[in-house]
């Protein structure tokens, strides 16, 4: 009985020391569908296990629109406070980071760190009319002011990074009430927070209790960190290139598999993430255009004119492959070029090893055979032998041959064969 009542006291206790934590969430990185999954889960965990408050140490040059708008639905209806602090020293939070920022309950900077520059800019800088961008503009500043309102911000100030394109210090950002204190590190903005209210985005007001809560790390999954690392454009070409190669590689030479294997594993790598990425499928056709070009320039002599001109495509498939909104998010040009020229030597070197392959006559086998001199050992007419190849062979003859004549091999049947005199 004594054992059985210490089992329910301790199942009562556990629940009531499990939810007091703070727990930690590091966003660090391009916002990405893969951000937003990782905020996501955290935030369900937060919840499920009722911890006290979710703290998000942020630092982001910024990302997709899609995935920003999804992080900060999530944070707007999570029922767990959310912090959101930008450090350590040395940190940003521009663009959509400034977004995720604002819509904290309680946001905070370390010294020595920025956030803002949040205008929207066209995909891969490309020129737009004037009422395009002025939708664009005016549905981002609509955003910033509903999310600054109801948190109590600034509401001139965080438009003004919107339709300015303004960026903020952190003493700035506190001056101009865009953030709620600059905490040097994360002990420090808790003890900050302990007792203090937060309104939350649906009006109701919690008191955050955090003094001497532990600090509970959220780490990504497996699948989170490899999905995350290749979404870089970067990673994502090179994975792309690589595989192409491969593959190329083994169709080249058939039954080396590792080529093949190897290859296929790229490409699929790369194929998910161009299909999280905002990619522009068009330039595929100038990667594809580079291999065939690759292959032209190994079966005719152009003197590098075809090898340059593919890659040069290749480097423009590359700079053009993805669409992202901010200069991190697309494929660097030293990138493009440092893959694209050595992918261009090896592909004609490959390519022409192939053909020469295949352009050098069989030496072995019955087709080795073909086109041997030989010498008659007896007169053929049309039935004799000949020694050729270093064989004696039962050969036949369309015309007459005399002992000692040489002759050439036209074809092999079976174990004779069809040879004509040498004139």
């Amino acid at each position: 009985m004594t054992k059985r009542l210490a089992i329910a006291l301790l199942l009562f206790i556990l629940p009531t020391f499990a939810h007091a934590y703070v727990l930690h969430v590091v966003l660090d990185d391009m916002i990405h569908p893969i951000s937003e999954e990782y905020v996501g889960r955290a935030l369900e965990r937060a919840a499920a296990q009722k911890a006290d408050a979710v703290l998000i140490e942020m630092r982001t040059p910024g990302g997709l629109e899609t995935s920003m708008r999804g992080i900060i639905e999530k944070i707007i209806k999570s029922p767990v406070p959310v912090i959101i602090w930008v450090g350590p020293s040395g940190a940003r939070a521009a663009s959509a980071g400034f977004f995720i920022l604002e819509s904290a309950d309680l946001a905070a900077m370390a010294p020595g760190t920025n956030t803002g520059a949040s205008h929207p800019v066209t995909i891969s800088g490309e020129k737009m009319d004037e009422i395009l961008k002025a939708k664009m503009r005016n549905d981002a500043a609509a955003f910033m002011r509903t999310i600054a309102q109801r948190r109590g911000r600034n509401v001139k100030a965080a438009e003004s990074a919107v339709n300015e394109a303004k960026s903020f210090t952190e003493d700035e950002a506190l001056a101009q009430k865009l953030i709620d204190v600059i905490a040097a590190d994360l002990p420090s903005l808790l003890r900050w927070a302990d007792g203090r209210t937060v309104k939350r985005f649906n009006g109701s007001h919690n008191v955050l209790h955090l003094a001497n809560k532990p600090l509970v790390k959220y780490e990504m999954t497996i699948k989170q960190r490899v999905l995350s690392w290749i979404l870089d454009p970067n990673v994502a070409f090179i994975l792309l290139a690589l595989g192409a190669m491969a593959i190329w590689a083994e169709f080249n030479h058939p039954g080396a598999i590792l080529p093949g294997v190897v290859g296929l594993i790229a490409l699929l790598l790369a194929i998910a993430a161009f299909n999280l990425l905002p990619t522009r499928y068009a330039a595929f056709l100038l990667i594809i255009a580079a291999f065939v070009l690759f292959a032209l320039e190994a079966k005719f002599t152009s003197y590098g004119v075809l090898g340059g001109g593919g890659i040069i495509c290749m480097i423009f498939g590359a700079l053009l492959l993805v669409d992202g909104p901010i200069p991190e998010m697309r494929v660097r040009l030293l990138t493009a070029i440092v893959v694209s020229v050595p992918l261009g030597v090896i592909a004609v070197f490959l390519m022409t090893l192939a053909i020469r392959a295949h352009k050098q006559r069989v030496a072995t086998g019955s087709e080795g055979m073909i086109g041997e001199i030989g010498v008659a050992r007896t007169l053929l007419g049309p039935e004799g032998k000949v020694f050729v190849h270093g064989e004696l062979w039962n050969a036949t003859s369309a015309k007459p041959v005399a002992e000692g004549a040489r002759v050439r091999v036209r074809d092999v049947d079976g174990l004779k064969v069809v040879v004509e005199p040498v004139d």
